[in-house]
């Protein structure tokens, strides 16, 4: 089946976060700071390194709809590319439970302007590096609205797109205009 025309679009969405301009960090310091840093770096840096060293295997696999080292190669030539790169990031929220954290994360620039999210960051091999999406703390559909029909998405299904790269949503918007 051809895939809507909606679907690049939505699905850079999702990436506009790796590839987030920088924020300014807002915590005094220890590991809070340290993620902040990460977040901000891996949202920031052009080098394909933060592939590996700042975000896991599972980050770069969901992000990329590829598996292992795929995914690995796709995430380093979207940083390589500067696709979708936004204006900030604010980093907030940051909670430490042992060996993992999370964090709520502002986008403006991008198709997620107006959106917060929170993400999961865990501690690997001693250093922190982002991991998931765990969905929206702060939704509102008409400013990820790439479409009309995007607009009226419930924030479940814009999660299962953005988050979960299920095109399902979209697909049934996309009907409704044939």
């Amino acid at each position: 089946m051809k895939k809507p025309h909606l679907v690049l679009p939505l699905l850079l969405l999702a990436a506009a976060l790796a590839l987030a301009a920088c924020g300014g960090s807002s915590s005094g310091g220890g590991e809070e700071a340290k993620i902040e840093e990460v977040i901000e770096e891996s949202a920031t840096s052009s080098d394909p390194s933060k592939c590996t060293e700042l975000q896991t295997a599972a980050f770069n696999e969901n992000e990329s709809g590829q598996k292992g080292a795929a995914a690995t190669k796709a995430c380093e030539e979207e940083t390589e590319a500067k696709e979708n790169e936004a204006e900030t990031v604010k980093v907030s929220n940051v909670k430490v439970n042992g060996e993992k954290a999370t964090a709520e994360v502002e986008v403006e620039g991008t198709g997620l302007n107006g959106q917060s999210v929170e993400v999961e960051v865990i501690e690997e091999d001693g250093n922190w590096k982002l991991n998931k999406f765990l969905g929206f703390t702060k939704f509102d559909a008409s400013s990820l609205a790439v479409s009309e029909g995007v607009a009226e998405l419930s924030q479940s299904d814009a999660e299962s797109m953005v988050f979960e790269k299920d095109l399902k949503p979209v697909e049934e918007i996309a009907k409704s205009c044939e």
